[in-house]
């Protein structure tokens, strides 16, 4: 039997399948179709201070191969979330990482300084893709110095292994990633969605409520495979791979480009038993192809130079 167990930046878990945060809320509703606990791990929903209802509708918008949202980071805010459904997914038997969000750097020491309470988290993933207040709007992950700041934040308030979810919209996302490891990032997550819109031609408007979505699904995989395949060149922390995964081939191009694991989103919205597949896949595969230890193949498709160098 394969192992299919994997350990990075002192997150441990069963197999290299995790779900991404806003696909699959705390994991109640995925486990009334399958035990959660199949799982490596989950990134729960993004959590932030304050409670917040969300873009207006319609939020959701299908392309081809893809689906656009724009959701808005809905979510009862960190009172509650500390109240119910962290107590909740805790008690499971998987890696449990806490997305958060926030305006500016203040309001996401403040989050990680709560959660670093919380026995039992197994880390924190900080979502970068969200407006800085103070610099008019623009993406935190949108430039080196903010995302380093960040970053920078966070560190000072927590000791939990940080993993932080890196944007696509940017001209060069390796040089991202490298600013957030310089502050003390033990991970990072990519990647996020790519920022789209649909125009509704008969009533010649954007369909969504917010005018712009992010775009995930098929459509951007290999796209988020290239973008690992970068950042695994330009660091030497783990790399958690995300973006359009609905197969476990899917899956092990992405671990093949440097990912230690990987996340599935859109995918469980086509089909809700779509991650614990990918895991009896990607066991398969390496049963076929007598890979003892799936950590074997992380960044088998790297030049050696990079695979031998610490990046991985």
């Amino acid at each position: 039997m394969t192992n299919l167990a994997v350990e990075f930046a002192g997150i441990k878990a069963k197999n290299p399948v995790f779900t991404a945060s806003g696909t699959c809320g705390f994991g109640q509703e995925l486990n009334e179709i399958f035990p959660i606990d199949k799982l490596g791990g989950i990134m729960v929903k993004g959590t932030t201070l304050q409670p917040r209802l969300g873009n207006n509708t319609p939020r959701i918008a299908e392309t081809p191969s893809g689906v656009i949202n724009c959701v808005g980071l809905q979510n009862p805010g960190l009172e509650k979330v500390l109240e119910g459904p962290l107590p909740w997914i805790l008690q499971h038997d998987l890696a449990v990482l806490v997305n958060i969000s926030g305006g500016e750097p203040a309001d996401y020491a403040e989050l990680a300084r709560a959660i670093d309470a919380v026995p039992g988290v197994a880390g924190l993933e900080v979502n970068i893709s969200c407006p800085n207040v103070k610099a008019g709007g623009m993406a935190h992950g949108a430039h080196p110095e903010t995302a380093a700041a960040v970053m920078k934040a966070v560190r000072a308030v927590t000791d939990l292994p940080v993993v932080v979810k890196l944007s696509p919209n940017v001209t060069d996302i390796g040089e991202i990633a490298k600013a957030v490891e310089a502050e003390g990032a033990d991970a990072v997550s990519l990647v996020n969605t790519f920022l789209s819109m649909v125009i509704d031609v008969n009533r010649r408007k954007p369909l969504l409520g917010n005018i712009m979505g992010g775009l995930s699904g098929p459509a951007i995989r290999p796209i988020a495979v290239r973008m690992v395949w970068q950042v695994a060149h330009s660091v030497k922390i783990p790399i958690i791979g995300m973006g359009g995964i609905s197969s476990g081939e899917d899956a092990l191009q992405f671990m093949m480009a440097g990912a230690n694991a990987v996340a599935v989103g859109a995918a469980t919205m086509v089909n809700p038993l779509a991650p614990v597949q990918i895991i009896d896949e990607m066991a398969a595969w390496c049963e076929k192809e007598g890979v003892a230890d799936i950590n074997e193949i992380v960044g088998a498709a790297l030049p050696a130079g990079v695979r031998d160098c610490g990046c991985i």
